[in-house]
């Protein structure tokens, strides 16, 4: 069985109706993202920090996952399918994709502000008061800017191994993330899907760009994939 690697971003999270957040400018609802996106964000107005992640989770239980979640799911019918997500919320899983990793974190998280492999599941506002196992302040389980990434290796290896590379969503632009094009095999087919690509055809053999939304896409996607 041949093997896709899927990397998303939040285009494909958007035709749900999850914000970007992130403006033309720079700013997120308003906020430098230094404010709300960085250890030393968290540590200047930890309250601030932990209010922006409380409503971006309260919003995942008014949202659902849409058709290219699905689509993703449908190509596991013919193919061992790996998804490697820059997004946080949980529409994958809602959607039973098999296997998916967050690389920059999970909503759905919470852990300790000082031990990074301290996590939980966490479903409710975190407030100021809450506290992890070792006695610190619980925070978001989300790699902000300025932090390592912790299954960075991991999704190397994952997308080393791919027979088949799609790109749903994401932009390219945001590193580490967009080096992990440079790690798939020479000349794999890689498809990708987004309504303004920014893509150089030539830099890459075997590209086919679908110009369009990710639930549009991901159908002609399919067309191309699953015959």
């Amino acid at each position: 069985m041949k093997k896709i690697v899927v990397l998303t971003g939040a285009g494909i999270s958007a035709e749900s109706g999850i914000n970007t957040f992130r403006d033309a400018n720079g700013l997120w609802e308003g906020h430098n993202i230094m404010e709300v996106a960085s250890p030393s964000g968290f540590e200047s107005n930890p309250s601030l920090v932990l209010d922006f992640y409380n409503k971006r989770r309260k919003q995942l239980f008014e949202v659902k996952p849409n058709n290219a979640h699905h689509n993703l799911k449908r190509l596991e019918d013919k193919y061992e399918v790996d998804i490697v997500t820059q997004n946080v919320d949980d529409l994958h899983e809602r959607a039973n994709s098999s296997n998916i990793l967050h690389l920059h974190g999970e909503l759905l998280k919470a852990r300790s502000s000082k031990v990074n492999n301290h996590v939980c599941h966490w479903e409710k506002d975190i407030a100021l008061g809450d506290l992890a196992e070792d006695g610190s302040q619980l925070r978001p389980h989300i790699v902000w800017f300025g932090e390592d990434v912790p299954l960075l290796e991991k999704a190397i290896k994952i997308t080393e191994k791919a027979d088949i590379l799609i790109i749903i969503g994401t932009s390219m632009q945001v590193y580490p993330a967009a080096s992990l094009i440079n790690f798939i095999k020479e000349g794999i087919p890689i498809y990708f899907i987004d309504p303004k690509p920014f893509v150089n055809k030539n830099a890459f053999n075997n590209l086919t760009i679908i110009k369009d939304v990710a639930t549009s896409g991901t159908d002609k996607l399919l067309e191309m994939l699953m015959h």
